[in-house]
């Protein structure tokens, strides 16, 4: 039996031990904060009593029960195979945090970080056990969208990052593996450039931003919901690929010149955004919205796993 600790019991700390005790391992859950790792296995059932309801977990209360409250630090990284790191996102605080988890974890264990941006050298240079630290990076939310990026250091083992990603698909979760660190990784940077073009549309006043919403809702998106960017284009030309690039990769490349320079986040610009988006911004409406997300999520991710598989 795989053995897995979750470090830090936040919001991504709570979905990760979601999906690895419902894909039948056994997690050991920990936190600084006094409590929230109790709070945390509480939310974690009523997580697992959702997603059953959708057919995506089979036996949440066996699920639940095969997480449990460690004691400490060292207590969690006990016997684990694999940690999961959630802390915050800073660069000193996870220096110090996997040089203590690489003076308590046992030699084999792989010791990987939910870090959206910071690279795993950044914070695994100086360790005497390095070679076992990776980047793991999910998605908000975890339980429901299973990618997770796996970005080694120049120096993490082979042969670790390969029993990493033999975990994460036995964990029902879609690994991909990057050749080399890149700030942001993969899913980041491909957001960060529709973001930054979703954010000039509206402050250049080409569009507004409910509209813009809508064409990713209601066109890119559903989509790409089953197909990536290349798979899209491979059918937008009968000649596939190279047939598209020839047909519209000039015009392609003179709009992303165009897009570069200047700070699409900027306060004139939100400002802009924000003059017309409705709901006031707060942390009931961020709430209620994300309950909403999840469940459409939920109902999504069970459609996938249902749809047959694509023909070759």
């Amino acid at each position: 039996m795989t053995k897995i600790a979750i470090i830090g019991s936040g919001l991504i700390g709570r979905a990760w031990a979601t999906i690895f005790a419902s894909h039948g391992f056994d997690v050991a859950l920990h936190d600084v904060a006094p409590g929230a790792a109790e709070a945390a296995r509480t939310h974690i059932g009523s997580n697992l009593e959702e997603l059953a309801g959708h057919g995506l977990v089979e036996d949440p209360r066996g699920s639940l029960a095969r997480i449990r409250v460690a004691s400490g630090l060292a207590d969690a990284l006990n016997g684990a195979d694999l940690v999961q790191e959630n802390g915050p996102e800073a660069v000193e605080t996870k220096r110090a945090l996997f040089a203590e988890m690489d003076r308590l974890a046992a030699p084999e264990t792989i010791l990987a970080s939910s870090t959206s941006f910071i690279m795993a050298s950044v914070f695994s240079e100086t360790l005497p056990g390095r070679a076992r630290c990776l980047v793991a990076h999910p998605v908000n939310p975890p339980h429901l969208v299973p990618i997770v990026e796996l970005a080694p250091a120049p120096w993490t083992a082979p042969a670790v990052l390969a029993r990493a990603k033999a975990i994460y698909e036995q964990a029902g979760q879609v690994p991909i593996t990057l050749r080399k660190e890149k700030p942001g990784f993969v899913l980041n940077r491909l957001q960060a450039v529709l973001l930054a073009e979703a954010f000039r549309l509206v402050g250049e006043g080409v569009a507004s931003a409910e509209d813009v919403d809508k064409t990713i809702r209601d066109g890119l998106g559903l989509r790409w919901s089953f197909m990536g960017p290349f798979e899209t284009i491979e059918l937008n030309a009968p000649g596939g690929i190279p047939d598209y690039c020839a047909r519209y990769g000039a015009s392609i490349a003179t709009m992303a010149a165009q897009a570069v320079g200047g700070d699409p986040f900027g306060a004139e610009t939100v400002a802009t955004v924000m003059s017309e988006w409705p709901g006031t911004q707060s942390a009931e409406r961020v709430k209620r919205l994300s309950d909403w997300r999840d469940t459409r999520l939920a109902a999504l991710q069970a459609h996938k796993r249902a749809a047959a598989r694509k023909p070759v």
